[in-house]
């Protein structure tokens, strides 16, 4: 495994009864990167993520996060027999799992503590916690830092949650639909937090519905369907999207729009300007955007 690699898999597989929900999957997350997933609803997006999180077993394949198995980081019960052999022996599960911030939907109730005493109580699980107080800063916290959380909005709950995925200076940190709830200007000032994590070199995995989150936000993307992934490229390459046609649209003299597509959007214009004469009424050019490739690639299911 190479050393800029933060997450390797290769042949990931996972069924449950007759259902195959993880069919072979390969992939790598490189070090320092944000890394989105996306994919419908049953398509295994949840199943790899878990399994990379160390919550859920694989039957078959080979999987390593920071180095480690993260299957191990489960009981002995889970895993199977108790005498299961450690496949990394001298790297203990509490290690490894103090080394990865988690982002659930939802993290759990705690109606009667405050956010300070919830981030705090959070800390003392991580040997090298960041400041519970710089925390609740840096989410956007810290007008509500003496506030019980049952006091909390949605989007206030969530940057709790994003807060306690982060106290324990994760190398690499998974987000699981991390702006559900906020509203435009919480998402772009979340957005911020997550370049900010990013620059200072934490690898990030996203799962998200949000397109325009990926692209904002993601150094590649991945689609995942049917259990596999489709393919993984930049948001500008993902799909071929950076030789799509154009489509250029215009209002006709008597006042209907018109629309072509054009592999040369600029020459068009150009010969439009020439026919009237400048200025092209109702001019609009546009490109596929990554949610138009994202559903042609999963077949709109």
């Amino acid at each position: 495994m190479s050393e800029d690699v933060a997450i390797h898999v290769r042949g990931l597989r996972k069924a449950y009864g007759g259902t195959v929900a993880v069919a072979g999957l390969d992939l790598d997350v490189r070090r320092g990167e944000v890394f989105a997933l996306l994919g419908p609803n049953g398509a295994g997006k949840t199943t790899t993520v878990e399994i990379l999180e160390g919550y859920r077993t694989r039957d078959a394949g080979e999987v390593r996060v920071l180095d480690h198995d993260p299957e191990l980081a489960l009981g002995s019960r889970q895993r199977g027999s108790p005498a299961q052999p450690a496949r990394f022996p001298g790297r203990p599960a509490r290690e490894w799992r103090a080394r990865v911030g988690i982002v659930l939907q939802s993290t759990g109730e705690f109606d009667e503590l405050t956010v300070a005493e919830v981030v705090r109580h959070f800390a003392g699980f991580y040997p090298d916690a960041d400041d519970p107080d710089k925390v609740i800063e840096r989410v956007g916290l810290a007008a509500k830092a003496r506030a019980r959380t049952h006091t909390l909005s949605g989007g206030q709950k969530r940057r709790l949650d994003v807060a306690l995925g982060i106290v324990g200076r994760p190398e690499l940190l998974f987000l699981d639909e991390p702006t559900t709830g906020f509203d435009p200007e919480a998402r772009h000032e979340f957005w911020e937090l997550i370049r900010d994590l990013s620059a200072a070199g934490t690898t990030i995995v996203l799962t998200t519905h949000y397109l325009d989150e990926a692209e904002a936000l993601a150094d590649r993307v991945g689609v995942i369907a049917d259990g596999r992934l489709v393919e993984v490229a930049t948001p500008g390459r993902l799909g071929n999207r950076q030789e799509a046609q154009a489509t250029v649209s215009w209002r006709t003299p008597d006042g209907r729009v018109d629309s072509a597509q054009s592999a040369t959007p600029t020459a068009l214009v150009a010969e439009l300007a020439a026919r009237f004469g400048g200025e092209v009424p109702g001019l609009t050019v546009t490109r596929p955007t990554l949610e138009d490739i994202y559903l042609r690639m999963i077949g709109h299911r």
